[in-house]
Parts: structure tokens; sequence; C-alpha cells
């Protein structure tokens, strides 16, 4: 069975409760699940992660080189996350970052991603929506 990484940084755990106003009302646990019916049909599963700082989440990276693709929210590390981007080079297979609020909106300091250019793709601003269109792009994307 194939799989597909879904990968996310600090306090996106928390979702649903955090700022409902910029991030929406969708759980992660909710989110995970549209992506899993969303891969469902091409027989493939899904590998989330979540977690609050770095070095776990580049661990996360290393021990799932083996899955076909990967949806990336990187939370505030697409600021600042050299190693996450160092590791994110590494990933051997198309991957999608993804931003439940719309980057460009919000304040100045967020209007670059480091990661962004090693992205086969952006999503931004659409909310836990944005999950789902970043899964239909990698069943495009992979073989």
């Amino acid at each position: 069975m194939r799989e597909i990484l879904m990968l996310n940084g600090p306090n996106l755990g928390i979702l649903g409760r955090r700022e409902v106003e910029t991030y929406g009302t969708s759980t992660l646990v909710e989110i995970e699940k549209a992506v899993a019916d969303e891969v469902a049909e091409r027989g493939w599963n899904v590998i989330a992660v979540q977690r609050e700082n770095e070095g776990e989440l580049i661990h996360a990276i290393q021990d799932n080189y083996g899955t076909v693709g990967a949806i990336v929210n990187p939370g505030a590390l697409m600021i600042a996350g050299w190693s996450l981007r160092d590791a994110l080079a590494n990933y051997p297979n198309p991957w999608i970052e993804v931003h439940l609020s719309n980057l460009w909106a919000r304040e100045r300091f967020r209007h670059e991603s480091i990661l962004a250019p090693l992205a086969s793709g952006v999503i931004v601003g659409l909310g836990a929506s944005g999950y789902r269109l970043a899964a239909r792009a990698l069943l495009d994307l992979v073989p």
C-alpha cells in the first residue's frame, strides 16, 4: 500500500480551538480524515505527523522517504526553519506546502516562506480545503 506523509508543524495540533477567525474551526483530526478520504480512491494511506519542534519534524521526514509524496504545513517554521528546509530538500518525492490563512493578508514577516522554493506547489488561504487540494495535486503528480 502506498502512503503520503502529512506533516504539520508547531501549534497546528490545536486547530479548531486556535484563533478560529484566522485558522477556521476544523480540527487537525478532521483535516487528516478529509485527506485520507481524498487519497483512498487511489488506495493510498496517510501517515499524519504533527510536532511542536523542528527536530521531530525532521525525523518524521527522514523516517518516511518511502512515501509517495507529502503535504507540509510548517506553520511558523516557514520563516526560519532552515534545518527543516534542508530535510525537505532531501525528501525524494513531490510535496506541497499548505497554509490555512492567506499569508499576504497578514503581518509582513509571514510574507515569505524559505521552504516554498523547494515545494512542488504552494496552497495558501483556502482554509482546511487547502489540504484536500494538496492531496488532489499529489494524485496528479505521482504516477
